[in-house]
């Protein structure tokens, strides 16, 4: 264990194998088939002196895409970090960076959804040319470049420009970390970019930036 709580994990962990059990575990979210691991007593007092979590999770802060719910994870796996609209800030990338540089996590996923409250208030906006108060406002500005890319495209219906957000994200998060950038050409990273169903559970790859899926 290091100054900052990190210990070292169980196994090397490669990104894809990293991706690898995050699926297995959606697939038993799917078929409600749950194993509910390292969610007890034994587990919490283990993580009691740091922590060695293989995944960061950056997604929508909507109360219906909980990652460690949908990927069948427990305690000191994942390392989350929410917005609405999982739009990026500074404190966004410190934090992913943190997960990355410190915790030294192989993998980062992005995880966008469908009947995304964000993407559809932008989606408006753009539309109707009226902008939301306060804050929303802010996430709102975030989300339009990525509304706009999709109508450049041509998609139209909600879930392609949703994915499309997710992309976006994707290479903003890439572009702007030059930490995460170096990471992925070093082959110690990948940032995968999901989009969660709302209604059948199911994640899937949207894009991706050093994911080899050959576990052979």
């Amino acid at each position: 264990m290091n100054q900052v709580g990190h210990v070292t994990p169980l196994q090397p962990w490669t990104p894809a194998e990293a991706w690898a059990k995050l699926a297995r575990g959606n697939d038993r979210f799917v078929a409600g088939r749950h194993l509910h691991p390292n969610q007890d007593a034994a587990r919490r007092d283990s993580l009691k002196e740091g922590q060695a979590p293989f995944a960061v999770f950056f997604g929508c802060a909507d109360s219906r895409v909980a990652a460690e719910i949908i990927f069948d994870r427990g305690l000191g796996d994942l390392f989350v970090v929410r917005t609405a609209g999982h739009v990026i800030d500074p404190g966004v990338l410190g934090s992913i960076e943190f997960g990355v540089d410190i915790l030294d996590i192989p993998l980062v996923v992005i995880l966008g959804h469908d009947s995304c409250g964000a993407v559809s208030a932008t989606v408006d906006a753009v539309q109707n040319g009226v902008m939301p108060a306060g804050y929303i406002r802010d996430i709102v500005e975030r989300v339009t470049p990525s509304v706009l890319a999709a109508r450049q495209a041509g998609m139209t219906t909600a879930e392609e420009i949703e994915a499309e957000h997710v992309r976006h994200t994707l290479r903003l998060l890439t572009e702007r970390s030059r930490l995460i950038s170096d990471r992925v050409a070093s082959g110690h990273l990948a940032v995968v970019g999901a989009a969660y169903a709302i209604g059948d559970g199911r994640a899937r790859i949207v894009d991706s930036v050093g994911l080899d899926l050959d576990l052979d």
